[in-house]
């Protein structure tokens, strides 16, 4: 389990601890607003509220058992090391660093404040997870709550919002999707006007329907928010809009969106309102704080177990060097190039390790008699991840069948590499609202634990099965079928597993994932050189 270093917290008051150290750290505070039955709206789509008591209990009880729990914890907390967001976290292959251009983290902040069901956006959004959740985490504060932690809410924690949940037995069945794969739920209408029809659900929760299908996804990280050009795997959260200054170029018609800022302000409340399930919007200063709070934190890789500091001998990894990073909607476009220089694209979009190539090579040359001097272990560590780097920027492969790219940029065959998509520099991820098809959601790689839909073309009677409909289920269109973004890879070891729906369990599976789908053709040697490479992020 990926461990957080810690620093000795000074003694506070036992009201702060439950107001909001202990919500930051994934507990509860004493709220028993999480045992009342409610019905919400999240994002969209009306669920049945799942913080009822018990069947055979009051929830009066509930409240209790909730009340004395959270009390137990928050007095835990006080005797127990703090986390220190601002120190480095250790990972399976060295550890990560937050770094806030404020120079610290205000845990006074409306980011980790109790809300509704007893969630703050800290439940997951975990300052040593990455500000994601993983399963090892999950498990953790599954285990030292019994299930209580406020994470676990039927309303998206659940694998459907009627699962029962009175005994713990039933709490592991219920919650098995957010503790194997750190999913959490998202229930959607099919649009009233889509292309496609609901033709078939097979689903093992025996819950989705037309009216609402459940899509089950992974969180997306609260870091390194400045490179953001949409909110949310589905975009759902990046407002399209005629006056928008965020426009895509060769689009006709003009397609525009609002400001991130702006997108990100309305999806707090809207996080707040649906997976925290309060009663009350957010005020604006609330929706502001939170936000601002979010775009000052830059989380990258800081140290590799096999290759040391990412910022020595002239490497530029690290948080810091991100955060001074050049980003805007638009930067280094695939298909237009960039949108304020009008320089054409340039592939070699992340450049953080040239000067760890040839490490792998003699250092000092062979004198008479004596051989040449080896490379050291960490040199080999070092070489590898600039040898990745190499393959990330420039290993060509064809581009083909991916909706969103071949057909959008009107490439139906296109020679491209990683960052063909990934084409902002410094960070990966994709630099306008475009999001891509790669078949993650494929009926052929659809896991028994996830729902299968079968969808209609209304026009062709065309039928395709997917796990998840992914941006067609706003859109409504038959194209945008299994569309989802293209996520940034800093800080990427931090947050497995990977994919919308955690079906890479590594980086290696992911890097396996896109070779297969393809046709790239890696060696054992480059698919190791590539992994390295992107764990160092």
């Amino acid at each position: 389990m990926r461990q957080l270093q810690q620093l000795p917290l000074a003694p506070l008051a036992a009201s702060l601890l439950s107001a909001t150290l202990l919500v930051a750290c994934g507990g509860s505070s004493v709220d028993t607003a999480s045992a009342t039955t409610s019905t919400r709206v999240l994002q969209g789509a009306s669920t049945a509220g799942s913080s009822a008591a018990p069947a055979g209990a009051t929830q009066a009880g509930a409240a209790t058992a909730a009340t004395g729990l959270a009390t137990s914890l928050a007095t835990s907390l006080a005797t127990s090391p703090a986390i220190d967001p601002l120190q480095p976290v250790s990972n399976e292959a060295g550890s990560a660093l937050t770094i806030s251009s404020t120079g610290s983290i205000d845990s006074s902040n409306p980011f980790f404040l109790a809300m509704g069901n007893g969630r703050s956006c800290a439940s997951c959004h975990q300052p040593d997870n990455g500000w994601s959740i993983g399963p090892d985490k999950l498990a953790a504060r599954f285990n030292s709550s019994a299930g209580l932690d406020p994470v676990f809410r039927n309303v998206d924690g659940a694998v459907s919002p009627l699962a029962p949940t009175t005994t713990l037995e039933q709490k592991r069945l219920a919650y098995a999707l957010l503790l194997g794969k750190g999913l959490i739920r998202v229930g959607l209408p099919l649009p009233a006007a889509a292309e496609f029809t609901l033709a078939s659900v097979d689903d093992p929760y025996h819950y989705a329907s037309a009216a609402e299908l459940s899509l089950f996804r992974r969180p997306l990280p609260t870091t390194n928010l400045k490179f953001l050009s949409s909110v949310m795997w589905d975009s759902r959260e990046t407002a399209s809009t005629s006056m928008g200054a965020n426009c895509l170029r060769n689009v006709r018609p003009a397609l525009c969106f609002a400001s991130i800022d702006s997108s990100l302000l309305h999806q707090a409340n809207d996080a707040v309102r649906g997976h925290a399930e309060a009663a009350r919007d957010l005020s604006a200063a609330q929706q502001r704080a939170i936000v601002d709070f979010e775009q000052t934190l830059f989380t990258t890789q800081i140290n590799s177990a096999s290759a040391g500091s990412l910022t020595a001998a002239g490497a530029l990894g690290g948080p810091l060097a991100l955060s001074q990073t050049a980003y805007y909607f638009g930067i280094n476009d695939l298909d237009a190039g960039d949108y304020q220089t009008g320089a054409p694209f340039n592939r070699d979009v992340i450049t953080l390790f040239g000067a760890w190539r040839n490490l792998d090579r003699p250092q000092a040359p062979p004198q008479r008699g004596r051989p040449p001097v080896p490379p050291s272990a960490t040199d080999l560590a070092r070489a590898a991840i600039a040898r990745g780097e190499q393959i990330f920027n420039n290993k060509g492969f064809n581009i083909s069948g991916v909706a969103g790219f071949n057909d959008e940029l009107r490439r139906p065959l296109a020679r491209g590499s990683c960052t063909s998509c990934h084409d902002a520099p410094g960070i990966g991820s994709q630099s306008v609202a475009r999001m891509f098809n790669t078949g993650v959601a494929a009926a052929s790689r659809r896991t028994a634990d996830l729902p299968l839909y079968t969808l209609r073309n209304s026009a062709t009677g065309e039928t395709i099965a997917v796990s998840d409909p992914g941006a067609a289920m706003l859109s409504g269109k038959w194209k945008d079928i299994a569309r989802f973004k293209v996520p940034s890879l800093r800080g990427l070891e931090s947050r497995s597993p990977y994919f919308h729906d955690g079906s890479a369990a590594s980086i290696e599976q992911l890097v396996k994932f896109y070779d297969t789908r393809f046709n790239i053709g890696y060696t054992a040697q480059e698919a190791a050189d590539l992994a390295a490479f992107l764990k160092a992020l």
